[in-house]
């Protein structure tokens, strides 16, 4: 098989969670480049409309499908939507995220549990369902969950980022990779995590304005991230490429966490 065959995602059904904008939507650009067809979730309709138009004027086929992740009893009807159209889902991509900044002394619990109810929690029931009703009995399957390099460290001091909630959550996606991926195996279920680093976004954009020169310092490139640098990693970790890569954890972050 050439290098461009192992690559092809021709034929196959992708799922991107909170793909109607930022990263998930790059990430959602690139797997319908490479021939997928890709649903995109999100909460907000009029997101998902933009994001779909903006995504068949590629040449995209593509499904919106609105429903908030964080609400167990919502994933099964969401999982519905894309099975009854295209009868399969191949790719799940575990993008949407959600932040709170608080001292950890006085996190309040109601922003603990909106952080690990998306963060965490949504991943692995989304995980569950897509796998057992799809790709166990089809015998085929790739996972690819979106963590973040705050799960792989604490926040210096200095930049007074009081994210308690959203480094565990990203922690706990970390070891939920490794876990699925080594009982998943048997069923030829691929499952990786992408660890981004700094990338601006609706999200990142009142951190970022704050510490973006002493990140740099700090980041052997010199940069952050931009709007391609996730396409290549998640193709990757999507295709036939990667099909003896499992369990694995793949930081993009310009070297942040090489140093």
């Amino acid at each position: 098989m050439s290098v461009k065959d192992l690559l092809d995602l021709g034929g196959k059904v992708a799922v991107v969670t909170g793909g109607s904008r930022g990263i998930g939507l790059q990430m959602a650009e690139a797997l319908g480049e490479m021939g997928a067809r890709v649903a995109i979730t999100a909460r907000k309709q009029d997101e998902l409309d933009e994001a779909r138009a903006h995504l068949e004027s590629m040449g995209i086929e593509c499904l919106r499908v609105s429903g908030d992740l964080s609400q167990p009893a919502a994933i099964p009807t969401m999982v519905d939507a894309v099975l009854e159209p295209w009868g399969q889902v191949d790719i799940l991509i575990n993008n949407a995220g959600a932040n709170w900044a608080a001292p950890a002394e006085d996190y309040p619990d109601d922003g603990w549990r909106k952080v690990m109810s998306l963060n965490i929690d949504a991943a692995f029931f989304l995980s569950r369902e897509v796998a057992r009703r799809s790709m166990i009995p089809r015998r085929s399957g790739k996972i690819v969950n979106i963590a973040s390099i705050a799960g792989l460290y604490g926040n210096p001091p200095e930049w007074g980022m009081e994210t308690i909630a959203y480094n565990a959550s990203k922690g706990a996606l970390v070891q939920l990779t490794r876990a699925l991926a080594a009982e998943w195996g048997e069923h030829n279920v691929n499952v990786n995590a992408i660890c981004p680093g700094f990338f601006p976004s609706k999200m990142t954009k009142v951190t970022l304005d704050r510490i973006t020169a002493s990140v740099l310092d700090l980041t052997p490139l010199r940069r952050l991230g931009g709007d391609e640098d996730l396409k290549g990693s998640v193709v990757f970790l999507a295709s036939e490429a990667s099909r003896h890569v499992t369990g694995q954890i793949i930081a993009v972050d310009g070297g942040f966490t090489a140093i």
